[in-house]
Formats: structure tokens, sequence, C-alpha cells
């Protein structure tokens, strides 16, 4: 009998050690006091939260030109730090904009009130659960922050991203706000076979078929859209003379720096916030 119990339990402890090595170990708390920014990483099976020891400093100031999208994610955000109810927040439209580096501005500006940003990768995803289990009960407002978010047909991350937008049988986590940037309104792909799916009543009244109503249902769960569009020129070179003050340029120089910005601008296709930055880098630097 005991040599039978000694193989049984042999058997079990193998048996132990091989479910061990398929299920994932949950994933460790981190260190919370080490930073006000995390990224969600992964070794192997098993995600941590990685903090970022210096997150960005950007400033609401510093973002020019888009003043009503500033002012509505910054009212959210005030109403999520101070316990109030508010909404995810799905941010689309033209690239170089501003749409990543306002959600970071919110951190700059809120996080000596307790808000904390976890950044996520689309391919991360369907680890949301295991993140907000992490974060559950905690006295922090969490931000997840998903940038340059877009999604093809059958891609899983799409289906956990609805669940945390809406919750499944458990309840939305209140200190769990998610904030994702794309350049796709509905953050799916588009394409002209979809309008074959529309059908029309006897009123005349048109109808998504279920493959539009599909792509759309995703972005209807964020409840505060905020579109972005191309900058004018005129808004182009004032950014430009805002980053080139910034920079310790004087007022004729900045003047003088017209021109060239615009040339910069036309080789690279784009009048964008990015692009007025990048160009007050580089000349700022030659001045230097």
């Amino acid at each position: 009998m005991s040599h039978q119990l000694d193989q049984f339990l042999k058997r079990a402890e193998a048996l132990l050690a091989r479910v061990e090595a398929i299920v994932p170990p949950a994933a460790a708390a981190p260190d919370w006091l080490a930073s006000t920014a995390f990224r969600w990483r992964k070794r192997g099976h098993t995600g941590f939260l990685q903090p970022v020891p210096r997150p960005a400093k950007i400033a609401f100031d510093d973002l020019q030109h888009i003043g009503r999208q500033k002012a509505q994610i910054e009212q959210n955000t005030r109403q999520f730090v101070e316990g109030k109810p508010a909404n995810n927040v799905l941010l689309t439209g033209a690239r170089g904009t501003g749409k990543s580096s306002l959600i970071k501005a919110c951190l700059a500006a809120f996080a000596p009130q307790g808000l904390r940003l976890i950044e996520v990768d689309k391919a991360d995803l369907h680890d949301l659960p295991d993140i907000m289990d992490l974060v559950a009960g905690r006295p922090e407002r969490f931000v997840v922050f998903c940038d340059d978010l877009s999604f093809e047909e059958g891609e899983s991350g799409y289906k956990a991203l609805k669940v945390a937008l809406d919750g499944s049988v458990s309840a939305v986590i209140d200190n769990v706000l998610i904030y994702a940037t794309s350049n796709r309104r509905h953050l799916m792909p588009e394409r002209m076979s979809d309008n074959a799916t529309y059908t029309h009543d006897d009123d005349g009244d048109l109808h998504p078929g279920e493959t539009v109503e599909e792509k759309i249902s995703l972005s209807e769960r964020f409840g505060l859209w905020l579109s972005f569009y191309p900058f004018k020129q005129d808004d182009y070179l004032g950014i430009v003379a805002h980053w080139l003050a910034a920079f310790g340029c004087s007022v004729p120089q900045i003047a003088d720096a017209r021109a060239e910005a615009l040339q910069w601008a036309l080789q690279r296709g784009s009048r964008s916030g990015r692009v007025a930055w990048q160009f007050a880098r580089d000349y700022a630097g030659r001045l230097k």
C-alpha cells in the first residue's frame, strides 16, 4: 500500500510540474513608487509592469491649435482623478497632430493627484484582465494607454478590448480608463465591399449590415471621441515658433526660420505638429 501511495505521489508531482510549465504564474505587483508611468512587458509567458524611469514631460501649453480636444480630455481626466464619472477616450485623425502627446500631458498634469499611465502594445491586449487584476483596489487612478491602435479581422486583442471597455460578467473597474489613439476612426479597415451590406427599409432609411455594425461596435464603446485634423499653414508656423522659443531662439531668429520651416514641411509632405517640432530641433541645434 505504501509503495502504491509513493508511486501515486510521484505521478501527481510530475503532473503538477507539467501544468506549472504550461500555466504562467500570476503577474507580480510592481513597485508603485518607482514611477508614474509603466509599460506592460512579457518575459516568456509571464507579463509584468515595468516602471518607466523618466516619463515624458509634456505640458498642455506645449500643444498648440488643438484647444477643443485639449479642454475635453483635460476635463475628462480631471473628473476621473477626482473620483467622478468619466469616459474611455478614443483620439483619432491626422498623424502628428498631438494625439499621443495629449495623453502624456494628462499624466504630467495629474500625476500629483494620483494618476498613473500604463502603456500596452496592441499585441498584448489579451493580457488586459491580468492588468486589471493588478490595479484593482489600488488608491491610484490608472489610464491604460494604447497608442496607434488598429485591428485586422480576427485579431485576438479586438475582443479583449471590447470586454475591457464594457466589462463581462464582472463590473468595470472604477479606477481604470482606456485612452487609445488611432488613425482609423473605427479602428478597423473599411472597404468598398462593406457598402454592399447596407439595406433600405420601406421609408428609405439606410441601415448598416452586420459587417459594418461589427466594425463600428468597438469604437462606440469609447464614451468620448476626439478628432484631429491637419494643420493649416499659419497653425504649423505658430507651432514652429512655439518650439523655437522653447529652445531659446530669439524673435528675429524665429522670423528668419519661416521660409526654412515651410520648405521642411514641403519636403516631409506634412504640416503636422510633429514635423514642426522636428524642424525646430534641427534649426535651433544648428544655431547653437
